[in-house]
C-alpha cells in the first residue's frame, strides 16, 4: 500500500513538472516560445542592423538648401506728365526742373485750353429768327428794352443776351432782377476765351528721380501728375 502511494505520488509530481516546463503544452493562451519562434511568418528574413544602419533609419534626411530669391527689377516709369499750366505757372514749373537734369527726356506741348473771361445773362435759342424777334416784343412789353438779339455766327444762335458780367454774382444778381419783371425765361452761363495751356512729359525716370518730380509738382497742387504713352 505504501508503494502504491509513493509511486501515485511520484507520478504527479512528474506530471506536474512536465505541465510547468510546457513539455504538455499550455493551457492559457500564449503558446511555448519554440513554438512562437516557429509561428513567424518568414523567420529568414529577419535580419539584425549595426548601430551605424539603425541610426540612419531614424535621422531625418537634411533639408535641401531654398534657391534664393531673384532681386527685384528696379522700379521705372515710362512716361509721366504734369499739366496743364498757364504761361506764368509752366514757367515756374519748367525752371524748377533744372535740378534734374533730364535732358531729351524731358518734352513740352502745347494743349488747348478755355478759360472763363465772363457770365452772361441770357435767353436760349428761340429756333429762328421770327421766333427770337417775337421773344424780344415780350421783352418789350415787360419794360426791358436793354437787349441784344444773337444771330448766325453767336455760338446762342437766335438767342438774346440780357447783359455780359464779368463776375457770376453780378451776372446772378441782374437774373434776379428781370425775374422781378416777369421775364423767367433767362438764365446765366459762363463765357469761355480761348487759352493756351503747357503740359509736361518725362520718360524713362528712375524711381528717385521720379519722387523728385513728385515733389516739385506738389509746389503746384492745382496741377495733375498722371500716367502717359
Amino acid at each position: 500500500m505504501l508503494k502504491f502511494v509513493f509511486w501515485l505520488l511520484a507520478a504527479i509530481n512528474l506530471l506536474v513538472l512536465a505541465i510547468g516546463q510546457g513539455y504538455l503544452g499550455s493551457f492559457r493562451s500564449e503558446t511555448r516560445e519554440p513554438a512562437r519562434l516557429q509561428s513567424q511568418l518568414q523567420p529568414g528574413k529577419i535580419k539584425l542592423l549595426s548601430e551605424a544602419q539603425a541610426q540612419a533609419i531614424v535621422t531625418p534626411p537634411a533639408a535641401t538648401p531654398e534657391t534664393p530669391a531673384t532681386p527685384a527689377a528696379p522700379q521705372s516709369y515710362a512716361c509721366t506728365e504734369v499739366g496743364n499750366f498757364v504761361l506764368a505757372d509752366g514757367r515756374r514749373f519748367e525752371a524748377q526742373l533744372d535740378a534734374l537734369a533730364l535732358g531729351d527726356r524731358q518734352s513740352r506741348r502745347n494743349v488747348a485750353g478755355q478759360e472763363i473771361s465772363s457770365y452772361m445773362v441770357y435767353i436760349p435759342s428761340q429756333g429762328s429768327k421770327e421766333g427770337a424777334d417775337r421773344k424780344a416784343g415780350e421783352l418789350k412789353q415787360l419794360g426791358v428794352t436793354n437787349y441784344f438779339v444773337m444771330g448766325e455766327g453767336s455760338p446762342i444762335r437766335w438767342g438774346i443776351s440780357l447783359g455780359v458780367f464779368k463776375s457770376e454774382d453780378s451776372a446772378q444778381s441782374q437774373l434776379a432782377a428781370l425775374n422781378k419783371r416777369g421775364v423767367h425765361s433767362a438764365r446765366v452761363g459762363p463765357r469761355y476765351s480761348s487759352s493756351k495751356l503747357l503740359s509736361y512729359q518725362f520718360r524713362d525716370l528712375d524711381a528717385a528721380t521720379h519722387a523728385r518730380l513728385v515733389e516739385i509738382k506738389a509746389k503746384f497742387p492745382e496741377q495733375e501728375l498722371r500716367s502717359c504713352k
